[in-house]
C-alpha cells in the first residue's frame, strides 16, 4: 500500500521499469474499485477504469500520467492508501 500523495510518481517509476505485457493494479482500501495500467509497447499503456465509471484507454507514458491524475480524483476521491498489484496481461483474461 502506498499514500495517495505519492502515488503518481510512484505508479509512474514502476512504470518505466515494468516489462510489456505486465502492468499494475491499483485498487482502493476495500478493492472495490480498480485502476489497471498494462504496458501494451515500449511506449503504449492500456488504461482501464473499473468503478463509478467503466472505461479503456490506450495512452503514451506521458498522457498515462495526466490520465492518472484525473482518475485518481475521480475513483479513489477519499482514500489516503492505495494498494497496488503486479499482474501480467495473461492474469486479467
Amino acid at each position: 500500500m502506498i499514500d495517495k500523495a505519492s502515488a503518481i510518481e510512484t505508479v509512474m517509476r514502476k512504470l518505466k521499469k515494468i516489462q510489456v505485457g505486465r502492468g499494475l493494479d491499483l485498487r482502493t482500501y476495500k478493492r472495490d474499485r480498480s485502476v489497471v495500467i498494462l504496458r501494451r509497447g515500449e511506449d503504449l499503456f492500456s488504461v482501464t477504469e473499473n468503478g463509478f465509471d467503466t472505461e479503456q484507454f490506450t495512452e503514451d507514458f506521458k498522457g498515462v500520467k495526466k490520465l492518472l491524475k484525473k482518475l485518481l480524483k475521480k475513483e479513489f476521491p477519499r482514500s489516503n492508501k492505495i494498494r497496488v498489484y503486479d499482474v501480467d496481461a495473461n492474469d486479467l483474461n
